[in-house]
Parts: C-alpha cells; structure tokens; sequence
C-alpha cells in the first residue's frame, strides 16, 4: 500500500492517475481515499467533462469514502487551462464537500490542482477547507 504525507506524494501518485492523453483537454475530478494511517485504499473518479469544467456530486464522494471505510480524503482535480490558482468555484465546492464530510468525521486533508506541468495544494497554501 502506498502512503501519502505530503502534497509532493499525492501529486505524483495522481499524475499517474489522470491520463496524460486528456489532463490538457478535459476537466476530471478524482477522490483519493485514506485510512487513519494514510494508507491509500482507493480512488474514485468521480466526474469527466468538458474542456473548463466538470459537475462534482457531494454523495458520490462521500458514497465512496463510506464504501471504503475512508478516515481522509484528498479532492483532486485538473485545470486544462493550465492555470493552477483555485476558482472561487473551486474553494466553495471545497468548503461544501469538507462540511459534508465533516459531519461524517471524514477529513479532506487537501485538493490537489493538477495540470501536466505542475500542481497546486490547498493544504500547502494555507486555503481554508471549512
């Protein structure tokens, strides 16, 4: 099982998971599931769309995170733009899905921003998740 305790990890187990042949053309948003000791023990993709945005439902993540058992999450998603500064958009759906989470004793410990050249965490840049 691999483990992640930082941004660097997780972006990098991730840029496995988006493929590269649509991470610059098509927005998806992927749940990375963790237990209490940060063992990663699924991934969901839960929406594709299209080239600047992709509908995320709030009861697909946490369908997932209560299948597996999940003590954490980590949000991710990719900017075909290439522009990786978080939407207002993007910091409200955070906010959203970590209260919902929150209720469940779940943790969003991040959302991870990718694109082929990089990547921007919440948690690294100090951006609220409730």
């Amino acid at each position: 099982r691999q483990s992640v305790f930082n941004s660097t990890t997780a972006f990098k187990i991730l840029s496995a998971i988006f493929p590269n042949e649509t991470i610059d053309f098509r927005e998806s948003f992927k749940a990375l599931y963790l237990n209490r000791a940060n063992h990663i023990i699924g991934c969901l993709t839960i929406s594709e769309g299209g080239s600047c945005s992709t509908a995320v439902d709030i009861k697909l993540i946490l369908q997932g995170a209560l299948l597996s058992n999940a003590a954490c999450i980590i949000l991710a998603h990719n900017h075909p733009s290439g522009n990786l500064t978080p939407s207002k958009n993007d910091i409200n759906m955070t906010h959203k899905i970590s209260k919902a989470a929150d209720i469940m004793e779940i943790k969003v410990v991040d959302h991870i921003i990718l694109t082929s050249e990089g990547y921007f965490s919440f948690a690294d840049e100090g951006v609220s998740m409730l």
